[in-house]
C-alpha cells in the first residue's frame, strides 16, 4: 500500500490518497474502515471548536435569526441532510432555515459537477437572502476551495452573517473567510478523490454534533431526549408519549392524557404529567426558565410552593 503525496483532484476532492493496488475485497474494506476511523478522530481533536460554534449559533436562533447552510457535491448533500432534519429533531422553525446549493434545492440528489465552479452564483444565492446580519451561514467545503461556496460565505460575511467554515485543509480560503473554522484533517481516502467517503463521514459527524450541541444550548434536549421533536406521524407520537413517561415518571396512559393537554407539545407536557395544573402554567414556567425542562420544574417546585406562579418566580 504507497501514498500518492499532494493528489490535488480539485473540486470537492482533498488530501493525499491511500492507493489500494488489489482487487481484494477485504484488504480494500480494512482500508475503508481505517479512513474512517481517522476521519472520526480528526472531530474528537476539534470537539472544542464544534461546542463554541454551537454556543454561537444558538445565541443567533435566540435572536430570532437565520441558520443558512451552503455546500457543493457532497459536502451540499451533507449540509443540507444536516438543515432538514433541524424541523422535526428540535422543533426548529423551517422558515428561519435555508439550504444554497448550486442549481438550487428542486433536485438535490442530482449533482452537476459544473455548477460547484461559478462563483457567481453562490454569490447571488446569497444575495437573494437579503440581509443577513442577524444571522448564520454553516459553509461546507471538503476541499475549502470550492469557488460556489467560498463565494457564498464571502458574500454572506460582507452582508453581516457569522460564518462557520467546514474544511479538511488547514490552508483554504473557505477557513480563511471563516468567522469560526472547523478543521476536519480526515485524511486520505481509500477510493481516490471520493470525499463523500472518510471526509463525508467527518462532516456527517461534525455538523451532527454542531446542530445538536445548539440544540441542547436551546432547551432541546433533556437526559438525551429530543423534548422538543414535532409529533407529526405516528412513530414520533409514540415517541413523544414514552419521553414524557420517562422524564415524569408516570404510565404511558398520564403521558397522553398530558400531551393532550399540551396540544402534543413534549415540554410543556412533562410539566403538566410533573404536576403542573395547566399548558398556561406550563408554558409560563418554561418560558421563564428559557425552555429548558430541569430548570422550569425547579423554578416551579420552589416558587409553586409559596402559591407563587412564573411571574413571580422569573
Amino acid at each position: 500500500m504507497s501514498v500518492l503525496p499532494n493528489l490535488d483532484t480539485g473540486g470537492e476532492r482533498c488530501g493525499d490518497t491511500i492507493d489500494v493496488v488489489t482487487s481484494d475485497e477485504a484488504m480494500f474494506a480494512d482500508a475503508m474502515l481505517a479512513s474512517y476511523r481517522r476521519a472520526i478522530a480528526s472531530v474528537a481533536s476539534v470537539s472544542g471548536d464544534i461546542r463554541t460554534a454551537a454556543l454561537r449559533l444558538a445565541a443567533i436562533w435566540r435572536a430570532g435569526g437565520r441558520l443558512v447552510y451552503v455546500g457543493a457535491g457532497s459536502s451540499g448533500l451533507a449540509a443540507a441532510e444536516d438543515a432538514a432534519e433541524l424541523p422535526g429533531t428540535f422543533g426548529l422553525d423551517q422558515n428561519r432555515i435555508a439550504i444554497v446549493l448550486p442549481g438550487g434545492t428542486a433536485e438535490p440528489f442530482r449533482i452537476d459537477g459544473a455548477a460547484e465552479d461559478d462563483a457567481a452564483a453562490g454569490e447571488r444565492s446569497i444575495a437573494e437572502l437579503r440581509d443577513l446580519s442577524r444571522d448564520a451561514v454553516i459553509a461546507v467545503s471538503a476541499s475549502g476551495s470550492t469557488p460556489f461556496t467560498v463565494a457564498a460565505a464571502a458574500e454572506a460575511r460582507r452582508r453581516g452573517a457569522l460564518v462557520i467554515g467546514v474544511a479538511h485543509r488547514p490552508v483554504s480560503p473557505l477557513l480563511d473567510i471563516a468567522d469560526a473554522s472547523i478543521l476536519l484533517e480526515s485524511g486520505e481516502e481509500a477510493l481516490r478523490g471520493s470525499t463523500r467517503l472518510a471526509a463525508g463521514a467527518a462532516q456527517k459527524a461534525a455538523l451532527g454534533m454542531l446542530s445538536s450541541l445548539m440544540g441542547l444550548e436551546l432547551g432541546h434536549i433533556h437526559q438525551g431526549l429530543m423534548v422538543n421533536l414535532k409529533a407529526d406521524n405516528a412513530k414520533l407520537r409514540e415517541r413523544a408519549r414514552g419521553i414524557v413517561a420517562a422524564i415524569a415518571d408516570v404510565s404511558d396512559a398520564k403521558a397522553a392524557a398530558a400531551l393532550r393537554e399540551a396540544g402534543g407539545d413534549v415540554k410543556p407536557a412533562v410539566l403538566i404529567a410533573c404536576g403542573i395544573p395547566n399548558m398556561s402554567e406550563a408554558e409560563g414556567w418554561l418560558a421563564v426558565a428559557g425552555g429548558r425542562i430541569d430548570d422550569a420544574l425547579r423554578r416551579a417546585r420552589v416558587h409553586g410552593s409559596k402559591g407563587e406562579g412564573p411571574n413571580k418566580g422569573a
